[in-house]
C-alpha cells in the first residue's frame, strides 16, 4: 500500500436517517459541526435523506407509484393523433 495516501483522521460517527430516525455508528472522515447524544456518548452526526434501514431495496416495501394516472394522462393528450 502507498504511504501518505490515506486519511488518518478516522472517528466513530453517528449516521441519522432522517425519514426514519435510526442513528448507527461507524468509522468515518467526514466532517460535521453537529453531534448527537447515543447510549450516553456524543458524537459527532452526518444527516442522510435515506440508508439501509429505510431503502425499498433493503426493506422489501415500495412506494406505490401513480403510473395508472400518467399512463392516463399520456393517453388523453396523444389520443388526438390517433387515425
Amino acid at each position: 500500500m502507498r504511504k501518505g495516501i490515506h486519511p488518518e483522521n478516522y472517528r466513530i460517527v453517528a449516521f441519522k436517517d432522517m425519514s426514519n430516525d435510526d442513528v448507527f455508528l461507524t468509522k468515518s472522515t467526514a466532517n460535521t459541526n453537529e453531534t448527537i447524544e447515543v447510549d450516553g456518548v456524543e458524537y459527532p452526526v452526518i444527516k442522510m435523506e435515506i440508508s439501509r434501514t429505510s431503502h425499498p431495496f433493503y426493506t422489501g416495501k415500495s412506494k406505490l407509484v401513480d403510473t395508472a394516472g400518467r399512463i392516463d394522462k399520456f393517453k388523453n393528450k396523444y389520443a388526438k393523433f390517433t387515425k
